[in-house]
């Protein structure tokens, strides 16, 4: 891989990180309205896999969703108005961080429910193959969705049709606020494809470069007929679950060993190995927070929606 594609792979990850760190600052001065769970620790999954895609494929994804939302190519300052309820957001400030949805550039919509999304994406990748559109579909969801039913129906009647989806679970260790081992019997997640017949791996999540190369042959696999495949992603959440989660049930040192591990500092350091220089990765550091703070100003400017809006896209039967 060339050293520019690396760099805006770092790029993408930078701000990411920077948009997070900027919706928890606003969140404690209240201007993040509701839930908002945070991506920082998980940028090389989204980016790696976002990365791996083409123009055409799709994407959906849980309520952790911020990172792949952006990472799929929403617009930084669309997606902030989303999040602050401004009438200029993604979704016109009515869906705000649960709900990211930009159609347009394939974000088909994070979701508030646990596991919700899995059935969706196969109907996303059913309708690709019908049209025979050559794309796949990236799922992301957490390990805690393994353990929900419409996991298992997603993935048997993938396998079953071989839809050309790319199931990623993003294993942060925790379900919420419970670690694995309370509530799954299993170690390796991964393991729960194989009974499927899935072509089922785990890899390092915090390797984006490992990410995009793993996620690469999986989309061609699907683009060429040969069906799914579950890709468990090992990575960490640097905050807890949501922003009124200070994570006191954490091990000491378990933070501190993760964070040793950054997905950016990794990046980094292969960057720097390879003879990138440090002015270099500095600029890519900065040009990344200027974009996020221009996009944050530009969304706080926005007004927000207009109360007669509240009935717009709302239908009953």
């Amino acid at each position: 891989m060339a050293t520019d594609e690396r760099l805006e792979i770092l790029r993408k990850m930078h701000e990411l990180r920077f948009f997070e760190n900027e919706c928890d600052r606003l969140f404690r001065q209240g201007q993040v309205k509701g839930p908002t769970h945070l991506y920082q620790g998980q940028e090389a999954v989204s980016v790696g896999v976002c990365a791996a895609l083409r123009p055409g494929d799709t994407m959906t994804c849980t309520y952790r969703g911020h990172g792949a939302t952006l990472a799929m190519g929403a617009p930084l300052d669309k997606t902030f108005g989303e999040i602050f309820g401004k009438a200029g957001g993604l979704c016109g400030g009515k869906g705000g961080s649960m709900h990211l949805t930009d159609a347009g550039v394939g974000a088909l919509g994070s979701n508030a429910i646990v596991g919700a999304h899995l059935p969706i994406a196969n109907g996303a990748a059913f309708a690709a193959m019908r049209r025979g559109t050559g794309a796949v579909h990236a799922c992301f969801f957490g390990d805690g969705s393994t353990n929900i039913g419409t996991f298992h129906e997603a993935l048997n009647l993938a396998s079953l049709w071989k839809l050309p989806v790319l199931f990623i679970c993003e294993n942060n260790l925790y379900g919420e606020y419970s670690p694995r081992a309370l509530t799954t019997p299993i170690e390796r997640l991964a393991d729960r494809g194989i009974s499927y017949g899935m072509n089922s791996l785990r890899i390092d999540g915090n390797e984006v470069l490992t990410v995009k190369e793993i996620v690469e042959g999986a989309a061609e696999r699907a683009r060429s007929g040969e069906g799914p495949t579950l890709i468990e992603a090992m990575t960490y959440r640097h905050q807890g679950h949501s922003r009124t989660d200070p994570a006191p049930y954490r091990p000491d040192g378990e933070l501190e060993e993760w964070l040793e591990r950054d997905p950016i500092l990794l990046l980094e350091g292969v960057l720097e190995s390879d003879g990138v220089g440090a002015d270099d990765l500095t600029r890519i550091r900065e040009e990344a927070e200027k974009a996020v703070a221009d996009a944050r100003d530009t969304a706080l400017a926005w007004p927000d929606p207009e109360l007669d809006e509240r009935f717009d896209h709302v239908w009953a039967s």
